[in-house]
């Protein structure tokens, strides 16, 4: 089945399984429902570059705007969390 299919949407995809959940985080953390999506074998052999290395954010459908506009926001003052300036969103 096709994320589609299930009405998931990628609006991040991190180098590493780290990196996801540190966006699946902040995304929870603002109430948005939050799936992610990898290779099994990534994790279990420690990839976190190249093809097998990514992990895809996704989120429903009815959720992207609001997401989105999470991850683009510049951080307050006293923030920790920022997206890495050297991810950019999947697009297909």
């Amino acid at each position: 089945m096709s994320e589609q299919n299930m009405g998931l949407v990628t609006v991040y995809v991190a180098e590493g399984l780290l990196r996801a959940m540190v966006v699946r985080g902040a995304l929870e953390s603002a109430g948005i429902p939050v799936m992610l999506s990898y290779e099994s074998a990534g994790p279990a052999i420690g990839l976190t570059v190249g093809k097998i290395g990514q992990v895809r954010v996704m989120v429903p459908q009815e959720w992207v705007e609001e997401a989105e506009s999470l991850l683009h926001a510049e951080p307050k003052q006293g923030e920790i969390f920022a997206v890495p300036p050297d991810m950019e969103k999947e697009t297909s």
